[in-house]
């Protein structure tokens, strides 16, 4: 099958382009922690990084994972008794009591507010059938979604006799993106202050979240998880958004977790916008005979520096000498900074003609607008 590769150059803030001197580029800066990342969350491009594939004891953000399984068991409305076992479990708590019934869902916020462990092994308990059942769930979660670096022992992330329950900052921040897609999860995560009821007590459940970050240290933050053991030291796993743009940041081992986390947010922030680079719906770079034709499902943004916004090319590799049935897949749409490939997204047939949208020239023009009065211009 030939197909027909159509090169536009697109400059979309700025006309020239800087040729062989391009660099990726990536936030200079230090932290205090042994390893980091800062990702744009909804394109997963690392704006950050420092050892950020290097396996390290984790702590309590692997409860992320905990709540992820917890939140795509469809039973978080469930009633869960609570084990002699779950309450035994060392460390921090939020003090059940065995033979009490709690909702699931109250479990997952103790679990992600207060860092319980005892809600860690109930909620492990009920989900995997089991804790074996469900670290192998959780391992192969992880295997799914990516995280190549990472082995779960325990649905609470209590060291262990040997260096046997890790992850990377890439691997969490992997984690964290793919928790974001949860309304719930998000929604647990994010939240300052939950009561759930307590069937054992007069009083009822209330917990203030423990990330500082939520609470009051960045009004940007929307969310994350806390973590510390003595031999992990301070993990912390947060997320931000401004503007339309989403952030994640995952330390691990820091002595300033804090305002590691506000440094990294505010460059990431201050250095990098979010464009939008390809535009959902019809596409009209593409052979005169399927003007009209072609189309993309979604819209394609992308956090670039303003240097960067010179550099970026898109090329449509269009099928050819095939007749297309309506939604059949027609080719790809490259998105490219320099040289180097950051994405692609799927281009469509539609048997009924669509009508174009302005040309990408125009439309950089009303993206420069459009930044410079601070609205959204629509498509």
């Amino acid at each position: 099958m030939r197909k027909i590769v159509l090169l536009i150059m697109i400059a979309v803030l700025c006309v020239s382009s800087y040729g062989a001197s391009y660099t990726y580029a990536e936030i200079n800066t230090d932290v205090s922690a042994y390893s980091a990342v800062l990702m744009e969350q909804d394109s997963g491009r690392v704006l950050y990084g420092k050892k950020l594939h290097e396996k390290r004891r984790i702590a309590s953000i692997t409860k992320i994972m905990t709540a992820v399984l917890a939140v795509e068991s469809g039973k978080l409305d469930e009633m869960v008794t609570i084990s002699d076992t779950a309450v035994r479990t060392e460390g921090s708590s939020i003090y059940l009591a065995p033979g009490q019934k709690i909702k699931l869902r109250d479990l997952v916020y103790g679990l992600m507010l207060r860092s319980g462990n005892d809600a860690a092994q109930a909620i492990a308990e009920t989900v995997g059938g089991s804790i074996e059942g469900f670290v192998y769930m959780m391992n192969e979660k992880a295997a799914e979604i990516g995280m190549l670096n990472t082995q779960f022992i325990n649905p609470h992330g209590l060291d262990g006799k040997g260096f046997e329950h890790y992850s990377t900052a890439y691997d969490m921040a992997i984690l964290a993106r793919y928790a974001m897609q949860h309304e719930d999860y998000r929604e647990i995560a994010g939240t300052k202050f939950h009561k759930a009821p307590n069937t054992e007590q007069s009083w009822d459940y209330a917990w203030k979240n423990k990330n500082k970050l939520l609470t009051g240290l960045y009004e940007f933050s929307t969310g994350g998880k806390t973590g510390f053991t003595k031999q992990a030291g301070r993990t912390l796993v947060s997320t931000a958004s401004k503007e339309k743009e989403n952030l994640i940041c995952v330390t691990i081992t820091a002595g300033d977790d804090w305002n590691d986390h506000i440094s990294l947010f505010n460059k990431g922030f201050d250095q990098y916008d979010l464009v939008k680079l390809i535009k959902k719906g019809p596409v009209g770079e593409v052979p005169k005979e399927l003007k009209g034709h072609v189309y993309t499902k979604d819209a394609y943004k992308y956090p670039l520096t303003t240097e960067e916004q010179g550099e970026v090319d898109i090329r449509y590799e269009i099928e050819e000498g095939k007749e297309f049935k309506n939604g059949d897949k027609v080719g790809l749409a490259s998105i490219y900074i320099g040289e180097k490939k950051v994405g692609e997204k799927a281009l469509f047939y539609s048997s009924s003609k669509l009508k174009l949208q302005a040309s990408y020239w125009l439309d950089g023009i009303k993206e420069v607008f459009s930044m410079m009065v601070g609205e959204e211009v629509d498509g």
